[in-house]
């Protein structure tokens, strides 16, 4: 067991907190809808030992975890995607989840919602393609909501702490944003009403502040709920707008500028030095001279007409099917990188956030990656190098 220190006490360090941590930057209600991610085996109320990031459990990777006295196994990839109708202990997922269970080692996966977050995989992956200006290919839309309430005067910074505690009023690199207006609220409480100003059945006149924040969809209920426990109002008045808005926080791809303009050639070797691969797969595009990249870790062919429009000159993704490099041909220069390939650097992403929270907390905590791959997919040359 290790723990951490504080003055003269000690304290454990549960798993949950430090994933609650990590949870408030790249939330599960940002995934796509039909992911599973967040807790997969385990208990998230064990005492934390160390933490092992890998892109995917396997039964060697699991092996290494265990050699490494690690009891959190954090992955991109979920352990479990689609629903189990069986689980046979002797082979295969149900081999690694009956090892997993025997060494009391609790695995999350953090998959789409570390694809969608700003300064997740896909903005890994730019960094290690050296690009800079970096932004999101395509941001998300219609995922935020404006919540207006209404406030007696002496009562807003408590009821604006509270939406903003709970997550809400957060714009790109900003917290704690809000528009407040002045106004007058008028009431008249019925017979059994209890108002906190003036008397019941009587009509009454307010000095207030309207409150307005955005929030994110799947913070929504949060906020809400910690509002209206801290609001002076026996029946608080408030207002709740679907936006349509992008979201700056979140989105999908990622496009950027290298440095200097390369030729084809020269941009793909630097891809591959760059990624440490010695295959790709690409099209030609319209551009002689590369200097505008989009990117996006995984399978993210979606994004190739996304990529033209916004006059990216390569976009590298993986997965991409072949009639999908038809289309691009003459449009943009296309890579197929792989998909463990464009997707392994945003482990580096999960390592910060979790070393942020056990700096804070002086913790005695290790993070192990691990050292071998777990791609299945193996490339075979003619010179029998593999």
């Amino acid at each position: 067991m290790h723990l951490f220190q504080k003055g003269a006490f000690f304290f454990d360090m549960i798993i949950n907190d430090l994933t609650k941590y990590y949870e408030s930057w790249s939330p599960p209600g940002a995934a796509w809808e039909k992911d599973n991610v967040g807790l997969q085996v385990g208990n998230l109320n064990d005492c934390l030992k160390n933490i092992f990031l890998c892109l995917e459990v396997t039964k060697s990777s699991l092996e290494a975890a265990i050699n490494k006295n690690c009891n959190l196994i954090i992955t991109h990839h979920p352990l479990i995607f689609s629903p189990l109708k069986k689980l046979d202990t002797t082979s295969g997922l149900g081999e690694i989840v009956s090892l997993l269970i025997k060494n009391n080692i609790t695995v999350y996966s953090s998959h789409t919602n570390l694809d969608f977050v700003k300064g997740g995989v896909s903005f890994e992956l730019a960094k290690q393609l050296k690009l800079d200006k970096l932004k999101f290919l395509s941001n998300f839309e219609k995922n935020q909501y404006k919540l207006a309430v209404f406030i007696p005067s002496d009562n807003v910074e408590m009821v604006a702490e509270a939406i903003f505690t709970a997550g809400g009023g957060i714009i790109g690199e900003y917290k704690s944003c809000s528009f407040r207006s002045k106004g007058e609220g008028t009431f008249q409480g019925s017979s059994d009403s209890n108002p906190t100003i003036g008397t019941k059945e009587k009509f009454q006149t307010v000095n207030e502040i309207k409150l307005e924040a955005i929030v994110d969809q799947w913070k929504l209920n949060a906020v809400l709920s910690a509002m209206l426990k801290v609001h002076p109002y026996e029946e608080p008045a408030y207002d709740v707008y679907p936006l349509h808005n992008k979201n700056v926080n979140f989105g999908a791809g990622v496009i950027g500028s290298l440095q200097n303009e390369m030729t084809v050639d020269e941009f793909l070797y630097h891809v591959t030095d760059s990624l440490d691969i010695k295959t790709i797969k690409y099209c030609q595009g319209k551009s002689k001279a590369i200097k505008t990249v989009a990117v996006c870790g995984g399978s993210g062919a979606d994004l190739i007409s996304t990529a033209i429009k916004a006059g990216a000159d390569s976009f590298i993704t993986a997965d991409i099917k072949y009639h999908a490099f038809h289309d691009a041909v003459d449009n943009i220069l296309l890579v197929d990188a792989g998909h463990y390939e464009t997707e392994i650097f945003g482990l580096r992403a999960i390592k910060r956030k979790l070393e942020e929270y056990i700096n804070i907390k002086n913790g005695n905590v290790e993070i192990h990656f691990y050292e071998d791959s777990t791609n299945p997919a193996k490339f075979y040359n003619k010179t029998g190098d593999k």
